[in-house]
């Protein structure tokens, strides 16, 4: 780790000579949300992943998969067309699929559910306007947690009324298109979208449909009062090949999990998901004075959740409702300014869940029927002290958690409950401007993550009482800044996490997930991110871009049965992935795009007895645009995986059998058009 340090130290060294702003385009500001910021990333004191509009335009835009996996200490997988992981500094160790272990907030409600269960899948990248994402342990402000934090943010409408429409088609029967009406003025803004996503897929059963109604509303009741509404309906149905032995991957890794004894195949179980969601949520704002204000909101949703799996079939009925409240306090005291914040959170959920035999795809006879409820509630409190070119930030939050369960199948009915012991984590982060144009900062933070729903009662269907949660403490320091009059962007982390109680995936000889505590893990690591963006005759905006994580990150106090893993290597985390590319726009009408990811080898074990081999991906997309005042439009064609690696995006972690590989797509192209329609400018 000593190059890591020489890294850091010549970052400090540059901010002497750290340039001020002038007429030359400079990478766009933008007010950061995280930590309730409301600033300008120089100014926040945290590592912060930042995904815009424009960065998920380098792709096809059918995922956040590409462009997540841009940013240093982020990793987004893809099992399947429809199925994800999201990885935050390691934290999807405990995820055989799903995202865990990370709170998603989506226009600051919370998405994820009292469970731990975030279904990021039922979102369509194009209702996407903005991706934050906290990089370590959030639970000063957002409760349980130690993966992260990732905060959505859907289009904004400008004044007046606009129309918007996309088609895009692909390889293997790729599919995706979607309206949009924005309609805005200065006391109201509101969105309307509908998206429509299909595809065959690369793999045999591997088919993804989906469909989305999304709305939000924004409406200024008076100088003092915002009523905003956020709504969306989605219908997704995806298939799930199942994991491949390496022998299956090698000889044919288009196909599906082979039936395996007395294991059925994935095409013989027609195994699938098929997912509706409902979601509403209401936020209410209200300036008290100036320098007092609240903003509190309520959700609700529900989530029809039908699984057809190799060794049954699972039905699951979910609701969920929760609040947030948050009050925002800020005075001076001579050249001091002080900020104080202090809120609750609340989220309770409640899973009917039955399981039947898996009958060619239809439910057979019932094998369990449980009712689980889970209980939230986070109290949390910020002060934020700001002096010439310090920013002092300490936060605090309090939380409870617990689950009731109920097994109705069983007579007599049985029940049990676990109630996890409060969790109290602070976080102080402290941070310098040099000059207007770089800072530093260091910071903090102690997390916990208790098990979640689909962990207690993981896919084995036993209540598991043991399960204890994860905690864990994160040290980090870093910098980032301009230079070279503003063209050159430079953003460094150096961190240490170290986590207790770490909850590692098993599979039993049927392949049935169940969860373990394993000890601790120790986690090093180091974040790079470049931006270059000169001025070149001819081109009205060129960026070359790279990025860097070095991850050290091993077990410690590990031991299954009589062996010992400490030392081993954290299964599922790479030692090194470089991103880099390459952004061109030549007189507002011929652009491109050219992207690289290479990722190293990963262990799939706890034992690191086995690994997957390490990849490079380039993908592209080059466009023309037409700039007519009433109908601009958009044409577009482009390719992924252009090297046609053989390799695997979404592993199975300590797999049963050795099925660890789930096969990504080879070289594949895509094409399609945006256009955009003002009625404003029709006047």
């Amino acid at each position: 780790m000593s190059r890591v340090f020489i890294l850091i130290l010549s970052v400090y060294s540059f901010s002497a000579v750290a340039q001020q702003q002038d007429s030359v385009k400079v990478l766009q500001e933008v007010t950061i949300r995280s930590y309730e910021a409301d600033r300008p990333l120089l100014e926040v004191p945290a590592s912060i992943g930042l995904v815009l509009k424009e960065d998920l335009q380098r792709f096809n835009n059918t995922s956040l998969v590409s462009a997540a996996n841009t940013l240093p200490g982020v990793r987004m997988e893809e099992r399947s067309p429809g199925s994800y992981r999201f990885a935050i500094r390691g934290s999807s160790l405990r995820a055989p699929f799903g995202v865990r272990n990370v709170k998603v907030y989506w226009n600051e409600l919370p998405l994820s559910d009292a469970g731990g269960n975030t279904y990021l899948n039922q979102l369509d990248a194009n209702t996407i306007q903005q991706m934050e994402i906290i990089k370590g342990p959030g639970s000063s402000l957002y409760g349980a947690g130690t993966g992260g934090v990732i905060l959505l943010t859907s289009p904004q409408a400008d004044v007046g009324t606009s129309f918007a429409g996309s088609f895009l088609g692909g390889s293997y029967g790729l599919h995706n298109y979607q309206i949009a009406l924005h309609q805005g003025s200065e006391k109201s803004t509101h969105y309307v979208g509908y998206q429509h996503q299909q595809t065959d897929g690369y793999r045999e059963q591997t088919r993804m449909v989906r469909d989305q109604l999304t709305s939000t509303f924004r409406f200024s009741i008076s100088d003092k009062e915002t009523l905003e509404t956020a709504i969306f309906y989605t219908d997704l149905y995806y298939q799930t090949p199942g994991g491949l032995t390496l022998a299956e991957f090698e000889a044919n890794p288009k196909q599906a999990r082979p039936a395996a004894g007395i294991n059925p195949g994935a095409i013989d179980v027609n195994a699938h998901i098929a997912q509706r969601s409902f979601y509403t949520g209401v936020s209410h704002q209200y300036h008290f004075r100036k320098n007092l204000h609240n903003r509190t909101s309520v959700f609700g949703n529900f989530v029809q959740f039908n699984n057809s799996a190799i060794r049954n079939f699972e039905r699951r009925l979910e609701q969920n409702f929760g609040a947030r409240t948050v009050t925002d306090f800020s005075f001076d005291i001579n050249t001091w300014q002080m900020r104080l914040l202090g809120g609750s959170e609340y989220l309770n959920g409640f899973s009917p869940i039955k399981t039947y035999q898996n009958l060619q795809g239809t439910t057979g006879a019932l094998q369990s029927d449980d009712e689980l409820r889970t209980r939230q509630a986070s109290l949390f409190g910020q002060a934020e002290l700001t002096h010439t070119n310090w920013i002092i930030t300490a936060g605090l939050s309090a939380n409870w958690i617990a689950y009731n369960f109920q097994r109705l199948s069983n007579i007599p009915v049985e029940q049990q409950r676990t109630d996890f012991r409060p969790q109290v984590t602070p976080r102080i982060a402290l941070l310098r401007k040099i000059n207007a144009a770089f800072s530093t900062h260091a910071s903090i933070s102690w997390g916990f993550s208790p098990p979640t729903l689909a962990e207690v009662r993981p896919s084995n269907t036993i209540f598991n009482r043991e399960l204890q949660s994860e905690k864990g403490i994160q040290t980090e320091v870093g910098a980032r800044g301009y230079f070279g009059k503003r063209k050159f962007f430079v953003d460094a982390a150096l961190y240490h996490f170290a986590l207790k109680e770490t909850i590692v995936v098993r599979r039993d000889a049927d392949g049935a997930d169940y969860f373990v505590n394993a000890g601790a893990t120790r986690q090093n690591g180091v974040e790079l991110l470049l931006n270059w963006q000169p001025q070149i005759n001819h081109f009205n905006h060129f960026k070359l871009w790279g990025g860097l994580t070095l991850n050290d990150y091993s077990f410690r106090e590990y031991v299954k049965d009589v062996t010992s893993f400490d030392g081993n290597k954290l299964t599922g985390v790479p030692d090194r992935i470089i991103t880099g590319g390459v952004d061109f726009e030549i007189q507002k009408h011929f652009y491109g795009h050219v992207t690289f990811n290479y990722t190293s080898s990963l262990p799939l074990n706890d034992a690191n007895s086995v690994f997957a081999a390490s990849y490079k991906l380039v993908g592209c997309r080059f466009g023309y645009k037409i700039n007519s005042i009433k109908v601009p439009l958009d044409f577009f064609v482009g390719a992924d995986n252009l090297l046609n690696e053989h390799y695997s995006l979404g592993n199975d972690l300590n797999a049963a059998g050795g099925r660890y590989y789930n096969a990504a797509p080879g070289r594949n192209y895509f094409a399609g058009l945006i256009i955009n329609f003002n009625t404003s400018h029709q006047q």
